[in-house]
Protein backbone atom coordinates (compact mmCIF):
# COMPACT_ATOMS: atom_id res chain seq x y z
CA UNK A 1 0.00 0.00 0.00
CA UNK A 2 1.11 3.52 -1.29
CA UNK A 3 1.54 6.25 1.12
CA UNK A 4 0.77 10.06 -0.26
CA UNK A 5 4.08 12.09 0.59
CA UNK A 6 3.81 15.10 3.00
CA UNK A 7 2.20 18.20 2.18
CA UNK A 8 4.01 20.96 2.19
CA UNK A 9 4.42 22.63 5.23
CA UNK A 10 4.06 26.24 5.92
CA UNK A 11 5.97 27.45 9.19
CA UNK A 12 5.13 31.16 10.07
CA UNK A 13 7.19 33.59 12.83
CA UNK A 14 6.64 36.62 13.78
CA UNK A 15 8.36 38.68 16.66
CA UNK A 16 9.84 42.22 17.62
CA UNK A 17 13.11 43.65 16.83
CA UNK A 18 16.16 41.73 18.45
CA UNK A 19 13.63 38.35 19.12
CA UNK A 20 16.31 36.58 17.11
CA UNK A 21 13.52 35.70 14.47
CA UNK A 22 15.70 35.95 11.34
CA UNK A 23 18.70 33.60 12.85
CA UNK A 24 16.01 31.36 14.36
CA UNK A 25 13.90 31.14 11.58
CA UNK A 26 16.60 30.37 9.16
CA UNK A 27 17.80 27.71 11.26
CA UNK A 28 14.16 25.96 11.55
CA UNK A 29 14.01 26.22 7.66
CA UNK A 30 17.55 24.33 7.85
CA UNK A 31 16.71 21.47 10.11
CA UNK A 32 13.71 20.90 7.98
CA UNK A 33 14.91 21.13 4.56
CA UNK A 34 12.54 24.12 4.19
CA UNK A 35 12.86 27.03 2.26
CA UNK A 36 13.25 30.79 4.21
CA UNK A 37 11.78 34.19 3.72
CA UNK A 38 12.69 37.32 5.69
CA UNK A 39 9.71 39.49 4.73
CA UNK A 40 11.27 42.29 6.67
CA UNK A 41 14.36 42.30 4.21
CA UNK A 42 11.16 43.26 1.52
CA UNK A 43 10.48 46.24 3.64
CA UNK A 44 14.55 47.05 3.91
CA UNK A 45 14.87 46.62 0.47
CA UNK A 46 12.42 48.95 -0.75
CA UNK A 47 13.77 51.48 1.63
CA UNK A 48 16.59 51.23 0.09
CA UNK A 49 15.27 51.47 -3.84
CA UNK A 50 13.07 54.22 -2.48
CA UNK A 51 16.11 56.31 -1.82
CA UNK A 52 17.78 54.88 -4.66
CA UNK A 53 15.38 56.57 -6.83
CA UNK A 54 14.99 59.60 -4.73
CA UNK A 55 11.38 59.55 -3.81
CA UNK A 56 10.53 61.39 -0.19
CA UNK A 57 9.29 58.51 2.14
CA UNK A 58 6.68 61.38 3.21
CA UNK A 59 4.94 60.76 0.21
CA UNK A 60 3.13 58.08 0.46
CA UNK A 61 1.63 57.32 -2.79
CA UNK A 62 4.83 57.88 -4.53
CA UNK A 63 6.44 55.36 -2.16
CA UNK A 64 3.91 52.81 -2.86
CA UNK A 65 3.80 53.44 -6.97
CA UNK A 66 7.73 52.93 -7.15
CA UNK A 67 7.35 50.02 -4.54
CA UNK A 68 4.96 48.57 -7.15
CA UNK A 69 7.28 48.81 -9.85
CA UNK A 70 10.24 47.45 -8.01
CA UNK A 71 12.33 44.83 -8.89
CA UNK A 72 12.78 42.75 -6.04
CA UNK A 73 14.25 39.09 -5.94
CA UNK A 74 14.42 37.68 -3.32
CA UNK A 75 16.35 34.25 -2.30
CA UNK A 76 14.97 31.57 -0.18
CA UNK A 77 17.48 29.80 0.52
CA UNK A 78 18.30 29.49 4.48
CA UNK A 79 22.32 29.23 3.68
CA UNK A 80 22.37 32.19 1.58
CA UNK A 81 19.11 34.45 1.22
CA UNK A 82 20.11 36.54 -0.85
CA UNK A 83 18.22 40.32 -1.52
CA UNK A 84 18.62 41.81 -5.17
CA UNK A 85 17.29 45.07 -6.68
CA UNK A 86 17.69 45.74 -9.99
CA UNK A 87 20.13 42.79 -10.26
CA UNK A 88 22.15 44.60 -7.51
CA UNK A 89 23.10 42.55 -4.46
CA UNK A 90 21.36 44.92 -1.34
CA UNK A 91 21.76 42.31 1.76
CA UNK A 92 24.60 44.12 3.06
CA UNK A 93 23.28 47.68 2.37
CA UNK A 94 19.42 47.30 4.00
CA UNK A 95 21.03 46.26 7.40
CA UNK A 96 23.10 49.75 7.82
CA UNK A 97 21.64 51.85 10.16
CA UNK A 98 20.94 54.98 7.74
CA UNK A 99 17.84 52.03 6.58
CA UNK A 100 17.58 51.33 10.03
CA UNK A 101 16.30 54.32 11.07
CA UNK A 102 13.74 55.04 8.56
CA UNK A 103 12.33 52.07 7.21
CA UNK A 104 8.97 51.95 9.22
CA UNK A 105 8.28 54.79 7.20
CA UNK A 106 7.94 52.63 4.85
CA UNK A 107 6.68 49.42 6.82
CA UNK A 108 3.78 51.65 8.05
CA UNK A 109 2.39 52.31 4.49
CA UNK A 110 -0.52 51.01 3.87
CA UNK A 111 -0.33 50.85 0.45
CA UNK A 112 3.23 49.13 0.50
CA UNK A 113 1.98 46.71 2.94
CA UNK A 114 -0.58 45.82 0.31
CA UNK A 115 1.98 44.87 -1.95
CA UNK A 116 4.85 43.13 -0.21
CA UNK A 117 2.00 41.05 1.57
CA UNK A 118 0.93 39.92 -2.26
CA UNK A 119 4.61 39.25 -3.12
CA UNK A 120 4.78 37.21 0.42
CA UNK A 121 1.76 35.33 -0.32
CA UNK A 122 2.97 34.34 -3.95
CA UNK A 123 6.83 33.51 -2.67
CA UNK A 124 4.39 30.94 0.17
CA UNK A 125 2.37 29.79 -2.57
CA UNK A 126 5.52 28.75 -5.13
CA UNK A 127 7.07 26.94 -2.27
CA UNK A 128 3.81 25.15 -1.60
CA UNK A 129 4.01 23.49 -5.26
CA UNK A 130 7.63 23.22 -6.30
CA UNK A 131 10.04 26.09 -5.66
CA UNK A 132 13.58 26.04 -4.10
CA UNK A 133 12.32 23.64 -1.70
CA UNK A 134 10.97 20.70 -3.98
CA UNK A 135 7.48 21.23 -2.36
CA UNK A 136 8.18 20.15 1.01
CA UNK A 137 7.73 24.09 2.03
CA UNK A 138 8.67 27.35 3.48
CA UNK A 139 9.37 29.20 7.05
CA UNK A 140 8.35 32.44 6.35
CA UNK A 141 8.88 35.39 9.27
CA UNK A 142 8.11 38.74 9.93
CA UNK A 143 5.85 41.27 11.96
CA UNK A 144 2.48 40.25 10.26
CA UNK A 145 2.76 36.84 8.64
CA UNK A 146 0.54 34.56 11.65
CA UNK A 147 -2.15 37.17 11.30
CA UNK A 148 -2.24 38.74 7.66
CA UNK A 149 0.33 36.93 5.16
CA UNK A 150 -0.31 33.46 6.03
CA UNK A 151 -2.98 32.89 8.45
CA UNK A 152 -4.38 29.91 7.62
CA UNK A 153 -0.31 28.37 7.84
CA UNK A 154 0.80 25.05 9.66
CA UNK A 155 1.95 26.35 11.90
CA UNK A 156 2.16 29.87 13.56
CA UNK A 157 4.49 31.42 15.85
CA UNK A 158 4.99 34.05 18.06
CA UNK A 159 9.32 34.70 19.12
CA UNK A 160 9.70 37.12 21.95
CA UNK A 161 11.68 38.17 24.37
CA UNK A 162 12.15 40.78 27.20
CA UNK A 163 12.75 44.58 25.71
CA UNK A 164 16.23 43.93 27.98
CA UNK A 165 17.12 40.97 26.18
CA UNK A 166 16.32 42.11 22.66
CA UNK A 167 18.12 45.46 23.33
CA UNK A 168 21.72 42.98 24.35
CA UNK A 169 20.97 40.71 21.25
CA UNK A 170 20.64 43.59 18.90
CA UNK A 171 23.47 45.62 20.48
CA UNK A 172 25.96 42.48 19.62
CA UNK A 173 24.68 41.89 16.11
CA UNK A 174 25.00 45.74 15.61
CA UNK A 175 28.40 46.95 17.67
CA UNK A 176 29.75 43.80 18.24
CA UNK A 177 29.26 44.48 22.55
CA UNK A 178 26.21 44.65 24.53
CA UNK A 179 27.71 47.12 27.18
CA UNK A 180 25.60 50.00 28.30
CA UNK A 181 26.78 52.59 25.25
CA UNK A 182 26.09 50.17 22.86
CA UNK A 183 23.02 48.81 23.90
CA UNK A 184 21.63 52.74 23.82
CA UNK A 185 22.73 53.49 20.82
CA UNK A 186 20.82 50.60 19.55
CA UNK A 187 17.85 51.69 21.40
CA UNK A 188 15.96 53.73 18.76
CA UNK A 189 16.63 50.57 16.28
CA UNK A 190 14.55 47.99 18.27
CA UNK A 191 12.25 50.30 20.92
CA UNK A 192 11.35 53.13 18.43
CA UNK A 193 10.93 50.92 15.70
CA UNK A 194 8.74 48.28 17.39
CA UNK A 195 6.50 51.42 18.58
CA UNK A 196 5.93 52.77 14.92
CA UNK A 197 5.61 49.25 13.22
CA UNK A 198 2.53 48.64 15.99
CA UNK A 199 0.39 51.58 14.92
CA UNK A 200 -0.08 49.24 11.52
CA UNK A 201 0.20 45.28 12.77
CA UNK A 202 0.49 43.56 16.42
CA UNK A 203 3.22 41.42 16.75
CA UNK A 204 3.85 41.77 20.56
CA UNK A 205 1.03 39.58 21.71
CA UNK A 206 -0.24 36.38 20.01
CA UNK A 207 -3.40 35.79 18.31
CA UNK A 208 -5.53 33.11 18.54
CA UNK A 209 -4.15 29.90 18.00
CA UNK A 210 -0.13 31.80 17.70
CA UNK A 211 1.97 29.52 19.86
CA UNK A 212 4.47 31.80 21.81
CA UNK A 213 8.09 31.17 22.19
CA UNK A 214 9.97 33.47 24.82
CA UNK A 215 13.06 33.50 24.15
CA UNK A 216 14.94 35.53 26.90
CA UNK A 217 16.15 32.99 29.28
CA UNK A 218 17.12 30.72 26.21
CA UNK A 219 20.33 30.88 23.90
CA UNK A 220 19.97 30.23 20.57
CA UNK A 221 20.03 26.24 20.12
CA UNK A 222 17.51 26.01 22.61
CA UNK A 223 15.30 28.98 20.84
CA UNK A 224 15.79 26.60 17.91
CA UNK A 225 14.51 23.34 19.51
CA UNK A 226 11.77 25.03 21.01
CA UNK A 227 10.26 26.58 18.05
CA UNK A 228 11.11 23.04 16.15
CA UNK A 229 9.19 21.42 19.11
CA UNK A 230 6.16 23.77 18.41
CA UNK A 231 6.49 22.83 14.50
CA UNK A 232 5.90 19.05 15.36
CA UNK A 233 3.24 19.51 17.76
CA UNK A 234 1.29 22.30 16.07
CA UNK A 235 1.78 20.59 12.64
CA UNK A 236 1.10 16.92 13.83
CA UNK A 237 3.94 16.10 11.47
CA UNK A 238 5.56 12.52 13.07
CA UNK A 239 8.00 12.49 10.13
CA UNK A 240 9.60 15.94 11.45
CA UNK A 241 10.88 14.35 14.52
CA UNK A 242 14.36 13.71 14.99
CA UNK A 243 15.39 15.88 12.10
Amino acid sequence: MSTAAPTALVVAIDGPSGSGKSSVSKAVARALGLAYLDTGAMYRAATWWCREQGVPLDDAAAVAAVVRAMPLVMGVDPEAPGVHVDGTDVGAAIRRTEISSIVSAVATNLEVRAELGRLQRAAIDAERAGGFSHGRGIVAEGRDITTVVAPDADVRVLLTASEEARLARRALEVHGAADAAAVEATRDQVVRRDADDSAVVQFHVAADGVATVDSSALDFDETVRAVLDVVVQASGRVDLVGR
